[in-house]
């Protein structure tokens, strides 16, 4: 079900994490790398926006992991939901597919 609001909403389990991004998204990508399988307890399914588009609603239980001398992974320090995935000199976030609020209209497009 597609969605054509102009913003996407999102967030963590417990709500102390809270963003908006401007549609539209891109389509999710899997990553099956051992990474995201540790943070996620499975395969990783992201979308992406431009890093300046991410607005953080509410910021309170955001963290951040250095997960690899390329990437740091953002959580929520109260619930543990994985939520962002960001590349060091890219000029876009990956969010966890998962925390955005539904409908999102998002198909998996690559593996």
């Amino acid at each position: 079900m597609a969605n054509d609001t102009p913003l996407a909403t999102g967030g963590c389990l417990c709500g102390a994490v809270r963003y908006e991004v401007p549609r539209p998204l891109r389509d999710v990508v899997l990553c099956h790398c051992s990474m995201c399988r540790r943070t996620h307890g499975h395969i990783g399914a992201y979308t992406a926006v431009p890093k300046v588009t991410l607005k953080l609603v509410e910021s309170r239980g955001l963290k951040w992991y250095r997960s690899s001398d390329k990437a740091r992974r953002g959580f929520c320090g109260e619930c543990g939901a994985s939520l962002f995935w960001e590349a060091g000199g890219r000029d876009y976030v990956a969010i966890a597919a998962g925390t955005l609020d539904p409908p999102t209209g998002l198909k998996t497009a690559l593996q």
